[in-house]
């Protein structure tokens, strides 16, 4: 054992106990950081707008200051952009967080001196806790690699900007700096192709560890390694321990990332964003997440049923339950006040509070009133996977409003890493268990109002494809898994004539 991986245990001990104490006492803590909010907040041109020194409860806070997303904050962070100080934090933001998501346009969301710990912090403390749980601290003696963006930042005015995983770039601790890779000048390259290929190069004959990064770029990685060795990545590196990734569900990749890897290794999910590093897993091996509850961010949550409405329930921490689709609302040492980041979650356990993403506010189907999300049809996709032995690369659902032949229904356009032996049989297993998800899909289907689900098979590298065209390909970039519009299937259908 290596003197980094021995220093470690104790240093995982020590972390774990602290977030065993918040876990112990979550609505201390958030009254805690909501005070701490207000009181800053209060010393800013938002705070002063919104009469925070009125504000001495969390009800006071919900009549003060309305939810709203970025486009409600824009005007604000364009105001820091131009150099105006105290605007949303007291000061200047030292970064802007560029970030294009999957629905909108680019964003600039500030980090503060004050919020940059929430999000270096917590990717520190993700490892420490699994090392504490585990005992497993071997992979930090090895190389480690998280794919991300490039480090080199640019100015949008006078603040500092360019991705999170960029900007993190600059705050890997001293003692781990020789354990990194890929090497600084092939972080910096843009070209996501040429990235990876580079970094094949540099890791390929290295003693690598720990591997992060968003599974549909994770999985090019992979592949090229193992078309230069023609082994699995689980041989090429027999030191890999552990495998850290977030963004997106984990559960469609599984089998794929099973047959290139070769070998069962440890994974740690985590649930970060430009806005704030939200939770991350605690348990090995679990299929839910800790909530975050003592970084500098105060939550609210608004149920999935009611976003839109102008009378919409706004709760804090201690009113949750378990089993109902929450809107995620933020508010953060960041400057940003009762912000909602667009993503929705699912309580699994409130003691303690464990999560799951369970998709985007802006992505589900409902042109015909079924309102399905994200999770059912990820959940519906890791059923038929297991049920036929199939492997799936990529996919994205659309509605098929006015089809040539037959009623409307669902199209789900699938490239397969490994297909199934009958394509009929897949279509009917994912299309039952998508009615076992959502009842009012079901009824829909039972009724006759919907034909069952369509599937289109796309070749190998239409998604790259797609996102490489959008400008989109690698990094934190993500495909969209649904939408109640055509505009992603008819662009991939375009594509392959």
């Amino acid at each position: 054992m290596g003197i980094k991986s021995l220093l470690s245990r104790p240093f995982a001990y020590w972390i774990a106990g602290r977030i065993k104490h918040d876990v112990a006492h979550p609505i201390v803590c958030q009254q805690k950081i909501f005070a701490n909010i207000i009181e800053k907040g209060g010393l800013t041109h938002f705070g002063i707008a919104h009469d925070f020194q009125y504000i001495k409860s969390y009800s006071d806070f919900c009549r003060k200051v309305s939810v709203t997303d970025y486009e409600g904050f824009k005007p604000w962070i364009d105001r820091c952009i131009a150099g105006e100080k105290d605007i949303l934090w007291p000061g200047f933001p030292i970064y802007l967080a560029k970030t294009s998501g999957t629905t909108s346009g680019v964003k600039y969301i500030p980090i503060t001196k004050d919020s940059i710990h929430n999000h270096i912090d917590t990717a520190r403390n993700a490892l420490l806790m699994y090392i504490d749980a585990t005992g497993n601290s071997k992979f930090a003696d090895h190389k480690m690699i998280f794919l991300q963006g490039s480090p080199l930042l640019d100015k949008h005015g006078a603040i500092d900007t360019g991705r999170l995983s960029g900007i993190a770039a600059h705050y890997i601790p001293s003692y781990l700096q020789k354990n990194r890779l890929p090497s600084w000048q092939t972080n910096c390259i843009e070209d996501w192709e040429t990235k990876v290929d580079r970094i094949v190069d540099e890791t390929i004959t290295q003693r690598m560890s720990v591997i992060s990064g968003i599974p549909s770029w994770l999985r090019m990685y992979f592949e090229k390694l193992v078309e230069r060795a023609g082994k699995p990545v689980g041989d090429i590196f027999p030191d890999l321990r552990l495998l850290v990734y977030g963004g997106v569900n984990f559960e469609p990749y599984r089998a794929i990332f099973d047959k290139l890897l070769g070998r069962k290794i440890d994974t740690i999910e985590l649930f970060p964003a430009s806005e704030g590093f939200f939770a991350f897993q605690d348990q090995y091996p679990a299929d839910d997440l800790l909530l975050n509850i003592n970084s500098g961010i105060f939550y609210e949550f608004i149920p999935l049923t009611q976003v839109g409405q102008p009378d919409a329930e706004r709760i804090s921490l201690e009113q949750v339950k378990t089993d109902i689709d929450y809107a995620l609302i933020i508010t953060s040492n960041a400057g940003l006040y009762a912000y909602s980041i667009g993503d929705t979650v699912r309580f699994t356990c409130t003691q303690p509070y464990r999560i799951k993403v369970s998709g985007r506010i802006s992505q589900f189907i409902s042109s015909f009133g079924e309102h399905v999300i994200a999770s059912e049809v990820e959940g519906a996709m890791v059923d038929a996977l297991k049920l036929c032995s199939a492997q799936v690369v990529e996919f994205t659902v659309a509605p098929l409003l006015h089809p040539a032949v037959g009623k409307p229904r669902h199209e789900w356009l699938i490239e397969f890493d490994q297909k199934p032996v009958s394509i009929d049989q897949f279509a009917s297993a994912l299309n039952c268990a998508l009615c076992n998800k959502n009842v009012y899909y079901n009824d829909l289907i039972a009724g006759h109002v919907l034909d069952p689900l369509q599937i289109i098979m796309l070749p190998q590298g239409a998604f790259d494809q797609y996102m490489k065209k959008r400008g989109m390909l690698g990094g934190q970039n993500k495909v969209q898994r649904l939408a109640d519009s055509r505009i992603i299937a008819d662009a991939l259908l375009s594509m392959i004539g």
